[in-house]
C-alpha cells in the first residue's frame, strides 16, 4: 500500500459544510453519529483525521456517495490557494509552496476566508472593467439579472412542471392533504419550536426521513412549504432537464433559477393550472378569493396569474412587481409587456408605492404611459415573516398590471371604462431617467438628454424645465 492511501484523511470544511447545509449543530451530528460533540469540532478543525469507521457512519446517516465524502480536499486546497497567491498582487511577498500547503491543511478556516475574499476581490475588478468597457453594462455579473432574464425567456410558462405538478396534485386529492400524501410517501412531518429549528422554517433530515417545519408557521405557511419540498424532490428531474445545457455566470444565479423554478412548481402543486384557470373564470380574478379557495396566500396567487401561458388555455398576461418601502424591487415578472421591466426603477405616481399607507387593502388605478399604452394596476401590501413575539416582520406592495384591453376581465374594474370619464389615468413614466413628461412635479431627477433651464429669474411649479431642443 502506496503513502497516498495510507495517509490520515482529514475533511474538516467537508464536514463543517455539509452539517450546515443540513441545518445541524455540533451537538445534533455528533448524537446522529454515536459521537461526542467535542470529537465533531475537533474533526471539523482538522485536529483529528476521519476514520474508516465514521466515514461509514456519515454516509449511511446521511445517504450520501462515500467515495465522494471520502474525496481528499486537502490538495485542492493546496492547489486553489497556490493559485491565488500567483496574483500579481501578492507579487513582493515571499511565499513557499511548503508553507502554502501547510497552511491549506492546518488552517482550513483560513484558507476558505482567503478564497471567498479573493473571488470577491475578483469580481469586483471585473465589474469595474465591464463599467468602463461599455459604460455600465454588467449583464453576466449580476446573479438576479440573469435569473430574471432566464424566467422572462421563457414567458414565466413550464410546461413540463405544470404536468407533472397536475399528476401530483391528483396523489395529494386521493390522500386527501399535501401532510398525508408526504407520509404515505415514507415522510413523516414534524412542528418543532423556533430554537430547536435554529433558525430555520423549514428543514429536510435525510437521516431520519422527517420534514421539520417551525411550529409558529400559519398552516398555509406550512401547506406552502411542505409544497416548495415536494417541488424540490419529486420534481427534481423537470427541474434538472430546465436546467440541462444552461450556463450561468455564477453559482447563485444557477441556485436563483433553481429556486424561481422550485416556487413555480409549488405553485402548479397548490394550484394545478386547469382547476386553477377555470376558478380564475369564475371568480373574475378575484385574489383574495381564490387565496381563500386554494388556502394560500395573496402573493403567491397573485405570481400564480403571472404563469397561465398554457397555450389555448392562456388567461389575461400579467405584470408582476414586488417593492419593499425603500423601492428595492425584490421580484419581477413580465408578461404583460410592461417597461418597468425592462428598465426597472419606478414612478412615484403608481399607487404601488403609495399602497404602505394604506395596508392590506386593495388600490387599483389605471396607469398611462407616455407613449399613450394604458394599463390597469392592482396594488396591495403583504408581510412575511414575524410569527411570535419580537420576531421582525417585513412588509412590501406588490402589483399586478395587465394592458387596458384585458381588465374588463377583472372584478376589480367592474363598472369602470378604460376610455371613459371613470377611468381618467395617471400619467406615469418608466423612470425620471426616461421619461420627458414636463409637467411633472414628482420629478426626482431630469431626463436623459434634455437641456434644462437656469432658474435665476424664474422658478416654475416643476422641478426642472427643460429646453426646447
Amino acid at each position: 500500500m502506496g503513502p497516498a492511501a495510507s495517509r490520515p484523511l482529514y475533511l474538516g470544511p467537508r464536514i463543517k459544510r455539509l452539517r450546515r447545509e443540513l441545518g445541524l449543530t455540533q451537538a445534533a451530528m455528533a448524537d446522529e453519529l454515536g459521537i461526542s460533540a467535542s470529537y465533531i469540532a475537533l474533526l471539523e478543525r482538522n485536529q483529528r483525521p476521519l476514520t474508516a469507521d465514521l466515514l461509514l457512519r456519515l454516509a449511511r446517516a446521511y445517504k450520501l456517495d462515500m467515495a465522494d465524502l471520502a474525496a481528499d480536499e486537502r490538495d485542492d486546497y493546496a492547489r486553489r490557494l497556490a493559485d491565488v497567491l500567483r496574483d500579481p498582487i501578492f507579487a513582493e511577498i515571499d511565499l513557499p509552496a511548503l508553507e502554502v500547503a501547510d497552511v491549506a491543511t492546518s488552517f482550513p478556516g483560513v484558507t476558505e476566508a482567503m478564497l471567498r475574499l479573493h473571488g470577491a476581490y475578483v469580481r469586483e475588478q471585473q465589474a469595474l472593467a465591464g463599467l468602463r468597457a461599455d459604460g455600465g453594462a454588467t449583464r453576466g455579473l449580476d446573479p438576479v439579472a440573469e435569473a430574471r432574464r432566464f424566467v422572462a425567456d421563457r414567458r414565466n410558462y413550464f410546461p413540463t412542471l405544470d404536468s407533472r405538478a397536475e399528476q401530483l396534485a391528483g396523489e395529494i386529492d386521493k390522500a386527501g392533504s399535501i401532510r398525508e400524501a408526504l407520509r404515505q410517501q415514507g415522510l413523516r412531518v414534524r412542528l418543532l419550536p423556533s430554537d430547536v429549528m435554529m433558525g430555520s422554517i423549514r428543514r429536510y433530515d435525510r437521516h431520519n426521513e422527517q420534514l421539520l417545519l417551525d411550529d409558529t408557521l400559519t398552516p398555509t405557511q406550512r401547506t406552502w412549504q411542505m409544497a416548495m419540498h415536494m417541488a424540490y424532490t419529486a420534481l427534481r428531474p423537470e427541474i434538472s432537464a430546465l436546467l440541462r445545457g444552461e450556463s450561468f455566470a455564477s453559482p447563485t444565479a444557477a441556485t436563483l433559477v433553481r429556486r424561481a423554478l422550485a416556487a413555480y412548481g409549488a405553485a402548479a402543486l397548490v394550484m394545478p393550472y386547469d382547476k386553477f384557470a377555470r376558478a380564475v373564470d369564475a371568480r373574475a380574478y378575484d385574489i383574495e378569493a381564490l387565496a381563500g379557495q386554494f388556502g394560500t396566500s395573496f402573493e403567491q396567487v397573485a405570481h400564480r396569474l403571472t404563469t397561465l401561458g398554457r397555450p389555448g388555455q392562456e388567461r389575461v398576461p400579467f405584470f408582476f412587481i414586488r417593492v419593499d418601502e425603500a423601492g428595492n424591487v425584490s421580484k419581477r415578472l413580465d408578461g404583460a409587456g410592461f417597461p418597468f421591466a425592462a428598465h426597472g426603477g419606478g414612478c412615484p405616481l403608481w399607487n404601488l408605492h403609495s399602497a404602505f399607507r394604506r395596508p392590506d387593502e386593495v388600490l387599483t388605478q389605471w396607469l398611462e404611459l407616455p407613449d399613450g399604452q394604458r394599463f390597469f394596476s392592482i396594488a396591495r401590501t403583504v408581510s412575511s415573516g414575524g410569527g411570535a413575539h419580537g420576531r421582525p416582520r417585513t412588509l412590501r406592495a406588490i402589483a399586478l398590471a395587465c394592458a387596458a384591453e384585458h381588465a374588463g376581465k377583472l372584478v376589480y374594474a367592474a363598472g369602470q371604462n378604460a376610455g371613459g370619464q371613470e377611468a381618467r389615468p395617471t400619467p406615469i413614466g418608466v423612470t425620471c431617467r426616461l421619461c420627458n413628461r414636463a409637467d411633472c412635479a414628482a420629478r426626482a431627477e431630469p431626463p436623459l438628454g434634455r437641456e434644462i433651464l437656469p432658474d435665476d429669474y424664474r422658478r416654475g411649479a416643476e422641478p426642472f424645465a427643460f429646453a426646447e431642443s
